[in-house]
């Protein structure tokens, strides 16, 4: 079974997006995959068409243990769904988000975690829980500093969680017909030349398929927003 945890400290990288429509490219491809939400806007379920009525804020309150709080998804793909009530709970939570993750991840063969922009208490348990790290990054002049910036938190995690590795770093919303989308990318791949991945090209497909409670691979299955999540999936898949 791979962890794999969605994160980066920047908002607006597609970091939900991304970890939604490739959590479902890959159980299209036949996996099953446990998608958990740690961030307190829960937009996990809203993006997928949900509305549980437990998720994680009842296991780490000890309301509920963490396989009652898993809601079917997909064919192959089940989640454990955030939201606002996280705000609401004590600050470290780090021990009790792992031990929910251990619990509720068995049985699966990917567990993919979202988190929330910056670097919280939930952050810091998911990246102990994890073994991988794909780091979704906008193609805008700052995204170099602020990933090699998010390194730093990476290796504070590692001294604890010594197999936690920075696996794939995916660029969202290319334009190659932006000289800059192309610079960036370039910058990407010699400071990242193993962990780069090919882009998520923008697509406004993308952003409309969450007002239907859908994933892009649904609602526009032939778009190239759909063809660059399952190429992503593929690779991640290929892997050992």
């Amino acid at each position: 079974m791979r962890k794999i945890a969605v994160t980066i400290r920047k908002g607006g990288t597609g970091k939900t997006t991304t970890a939604v429509n490739l959590s479902h490219a890959l159980a299209l491809a036949g996996r099953r995959v446990l998608l958990v939400d740690t961030d307190a806007q829960g937009q996990v379920a809203h993006m997928l068409g949900l509305a549980p009525q437990l998720g994680l804020a009842d296991v780490l309150a000890g309301r509920v243990s963490a396989l009652a709080a898993i809601c079917p998804a997909r064919d192959g793909l089940d989640i454990i769904a955030g939201g606002p009530d996280l705000v609401a709970l004590p600050l470290d939570r780090s021990d009790a988000v792992r031990a929910a993750l251990r619990t509720a991840g068995r049985g699966y063969d990917f567990v993919i975690v979202d988190t929330a922009p910056g670097f919280d208490m939930l952050a810091w348990g998911v990246l102990h829980y994890a073994g991988e790290v794909l780091a979704p990054v906008s193609l805008e002049p700052l995204t170099l500093f602020g990933l090699v910036d998010f390194r730093r938190n990476l290796e504070a995690a590692q001294k604890d969680n010594r197999s936690l590795v920075l696996r794939y770093v995916v660029p969202t919303f290319a334009d190659g017909r932006v000289a800059k989308t192309r610079e960036i990318l370039a910058d990407l791949e010699a400071h990242f030349p193993d962990q780069l991945c090919a882009p998520i090209r923008y697509n406004v497909r993308i952003s409309e398929a969450p007002a239907f409670g859908q994933t892009v691979l649904e609602y526009a299955p032939r778009s190239h927003g759909a063809d660059d999540y399952r190429a992503l999936a593929a690779r991640i898949a290929g892997d050992l």
